[in-house]
């Protein structure tokens, strides 16, 4: 039964519909100009002028020849040809069809060399269609970047991203199956050094849409840098207020202190590789305890004022199976966790030659995303709670709208292509931990509408956040939500967000404090998104991803796509050879040698204690053994052995092939007698074959049978 102020809730929401049609009817009379803030030289875009690429299918779109690339890709490295290449030419790019066949989406392309190729890109045309819909049109285009963006038609051309990614060095302490950089494999050293640093942070605020952008320090495993502190610590004095790790944890994990010191210089987020519940589920990062090491580096790093995002890579058989787990791991603890970040396997670095057997079986797209959600613990329906990423941008546009001319940066703006990335928000109560997916009590389709076309009229702030608020209540459900869950959680989650009322929540400027972190943490409801981030590869390239790329590398470079710098021309191999710090064997002459750790070694924790919640029979499961029972390899790794195990086999084969063919042709030999064997081909002699030797069981036993 519902509380009485469920009732009274949803008479204020029938009141706000009605309010709001003469609202909106009144308000879209003779619409404002839009005007040009300080933090750009073009003015905001009204929902109608916001460019899209082609959509739906069929349609055709520019893509790689996953063969033609890594060939052209090599001879730059090798200096057989000029990387101006890149900047003029179109090299390695033939045309892609995106068709629909049997109920999936899948893009299909033909090199006329390589010839044809195609992979899956959704298995659910609904979801397909859905959240292509949905995209409410690219950013602002870049202006004042030409220094930054020249990489041809690799080139990001709209908005100037959301995650600035700094690769700090190519050095790591593992040895994972994937791996985008194939780190400790490259034969060379590409560490940054400090200026370097400093002038790709400067730079990335030099061009417009000065917007707020996170800053995700990578590599390798950026703790290895001598300048990771001190990085994270400059982003903020310049003006990033969400500083990120990316980081595999162990020396989060080690010490305390650290987290603490990396508080202390700004880090506001670390996202933790994390690929699933229990050692087990990690085990093929080939870490004997890598999930204890999780567990360890959540707590020093929360306790000491971070948050934490789990990424998680997803590989079809290898650990899809862990969607739910990890889901009902984060609800059930929400206090230090509130987002999840899936990225299904992009096969490049390590898995650039993988097989088409191995890339058919573990193939992982968003779709396959949404429907291991519901289908594992129940949670969502595709077509209806999950939301490309870029879906949220319509919000940004509104707080740009409030914020006025005069703002120093832009909102944040996730202007993404509809297939990089989708996500579903779920709103958990904290102290309950009843939970219900956002779009099931909030009609997000509609208020993005709504909004829209409070943007377009471009009142004053005090009109365009009435206007909000009522298109907040009237596309409300409160008998949906959960039981606690208030209309004013509703709009003070908004405000948080946003800063439209101006109320301190906490703050998350460069001077905020450890109290800061814990106001914003007092907050009963934790608004957890789920999602999922698909980087590209050759199989599955579409130029039209990479123009509006939300996450650019900053590079000695330039600015430079995610996905092309990481797998399409694969931008990173040529830079980092470019701009190589030494070759492994100098500087482990001059520095010594980092610690990897791998093989099944375990990391020497201090202490393995921790105070979150876990299912202890998902904590215990097995790994996942669907690909097992096909035949089919997991890793690179792997496949490389079997290949190479196979070669010798045929090897074997044609040699014993050969060398009976020179015993009948040359030696004038007759065919072996069945059951028996040649002994010596030179004489031809022949021999009952021997009976099979009992089993040895030790050394002594071999050395005495040898004698």
């Amino acid at each position: 039964m519902h509380k009485p102020i469920k009732y009274a809730e949803k008479a204020v929401t029938l009141a706000a519909g009605a309010m709001w049609h003469v609202f909106n009817t009144v308000n879209s009379i003779k619409p404002s100009k839009s005007f040009t803030p300080k933090w750009s030289d073009k003015p905001l875009l009204k929902s109608w002028e916001k460019e899209k690429p082609k959509l739906g299918w069929p349609r055709t779109t520019d893509s790689l020849c996953p063969k033609c690339v890594p060939e052209i890709r090599n001879k730059i490295v090798a200096g057989e040809i000029p990387v101006e290449i890149l900047r003029n030419e179109k090299v390695g790019e033939i045309k892609a069809q995106i068709v629909e066949r049997d109920g999936k989406i899948l893009m299909v392309k033909d090199c006329p060399i390589h010839g044809h190729f195609e992979d899956v890109m959704c298995i659910d045309t609904k979801f397909f269609e859905h959240i292509e819909r949905v995209f409410p049109g690219r950013d602002i285009r870049a202006h004042n970047d030409k220094g930054l963006h020249d990489h041809g038609s690799s080139t990001v051309t709209h908005g100037r991203g959301s995650v600035l990614t700094i690769d700090l060095t190519n050095r790591c302490n593992m040895m994972c199956d994937p791996c985008f950089m194939d780190a400790n494999q490259v034969g060379f050293v590409h560490e940054l050094t400090w200026a370097e640093i400093q002038t790709m942070l400067d730079n990335a605020i030099s061009i417009k849409p000065r917007r707020q952008m996170s800053v995700q320090f990578s590599g390798g495993e950026p703790t290895l840098s001598p300048y990771f502190l001190d990085a994270v610590r400059y982003a903020r004095k310049v003006g990033y207020n969400s500083v990120q790790a990316a980081t595999n944890g162990i020396e989060f994990a080690k010490s305390p202190e650290f987290c603490l010191e990396a508080a202390k210089a700004g880090l506001r987020y670390a996202y933790l590789q994390f690929d699933g519940v229990g050692n087990a589920a990690n085990s093929h990062r080939a870490i004997g305890n890598l999930f204890d090491v999780k567990l360890r580096a959540i707590e020093n790093l929360h306790s000491n004022g971070v948050d934490i995002v789990p990424v998680i890579t997803i590989i079809n058989g290898v650990n899809n199976e862990q969607v739910g787990k990890v889901i009902e791991f984060a609800l059930a603890n929400p206090k230090k966790i509130s987002f999840l970040s899936f990225q299904p396997v992009s096969f490049t670095g390590r898995d650039e030659e993988i097989t088409p057997e191995r890339r058919q079986a573990q193939r992982y797209t968003l779709s396959h995303l949404a429907h291991d959600a519901k289908n594992q613990i129940g949670m969502g329906e595709p077509a209806r709670d999950w939301f490309p990423i870029s879906f949220m941008s319509t919000f940004s546009d509104w707080a740009d709208l409030i914020h006025g001319p005069t703002a120093e940066w832009g909102q944040l703006s996730c202007g993404c292509h509809p297939n990089c990335g989708t996500g579903m928000a779920v709103m958990i109560d904290k102290e309950t931990k009843e939970f219900r997916p956002v779009t099931a009590f909030l009609d997000a389709e509609q208020l993005a509408k709504d909004i829209a076309k409070v943007n377009d009229a471009a009142r004053g702030r005090f009109l365009s956040v009435f206007g909000v608020a009522l298109a907040l209540l009237r596309n409300y459900s409160p008998m949906e939500a959960p039981s606690a869950f208030k209309l004013t959680d509703l709009l003070q989650k908004m405000d948080k967000c946003f800063g439209a009322s101006g109320r301190n929540y906490g703050k998350v400027t460069g001077d905020r404090t450890l109290e800061d972190i814990e106001m914003r943490r007092q907050d009963r409801w934790n608004f957890l998104f789920i999602a999922g981030m698909w980087f590209q590869d050759l199989f599955n390239y579409d130029f039209r991803r990479t123009e509006q790329c939300i996450i650019p590398y900053a590079t000695q470079e330039g600015e430079i796509s995610f996905c092309a710098y990481n797998t399409g021309v694969g931008w990173r191999n040529i830079v980092e050879k470019m701009h190589m710090t030494a070759t492994l064997t100098k500087w482990y002459e001059e520095r010594g040698r980092h610690e990897i750790i791998a093989g099944g070694k375990n990391v020497n924790l201090p202490s393995k204690e921790h105070s979150l919640i876990l299912n202890m029979d998902a904590v215990n499961a097995d790994i996942q053994h669907d690909l097992d029972s096909q035949g089919i390899a997991k890793t690179a790794r792997e496949e490389k052995l079997r290949a190479r195990n196979a070669d010798m086999a045929k090897k074997a084969a044609e040699d014993a092939r050969m060398a009976k063919l020179y015993r009948e042709v040359v030696l004038k030999e007759k065919p072996a007698e069945a059951g028996f064997v040649p002994l010596n081909t030179l004489t031809g002699g022949i021999a009952p074959a021997p009976k099979p030797v009992a089993k040895v069981e030790n050394k002594e036993e071999v050395g005495s049978f040898g004698d």
